[in-house]
């Protein structure tokens, strides 16, 4: 599920964190429009019809899989550069 989350957080542009608590491994099988999600094409008439009949990635995952992205605030892992330099030679 920690592989998981970090997939939905790439695809959301957001930082998700797995609270499940379910270890192992899984096969999932969603399907979803991408419609609205960061980085999605645009709608146009050069997309697919079944795109609009799919519902959004947040219903997807309640509906299909009995999960739900929860907004909410907690601290998160950060790296900071401060400043970079370049090496010196040997």
């Amino acid at each position: 599920m920690a592989d998981f989350a970090n997939v939905l957080a790439r695809m959301t542009n957001r930082p998700v964190i797995d609270r499940t608590g379910l270890p192992g491994s899984f096969d999932l099988d969603l399907q979803f429009s991408p419609t609205g999600l960061p980085g999605a094409a645009p709608a146009g008439p050069d997309r697919s019809s079944s795109d609009d009949d799919r519902p959004s990635l947040f219903t997807a995952l309640q509906e299909q899989l009995g999960l739900k992205l929860e907004s909410t605030r907690t601290g998160v892992d950060v790296l900071v550069i401060d400043r970079a330099e370049r090496p010196l030679p040997d």
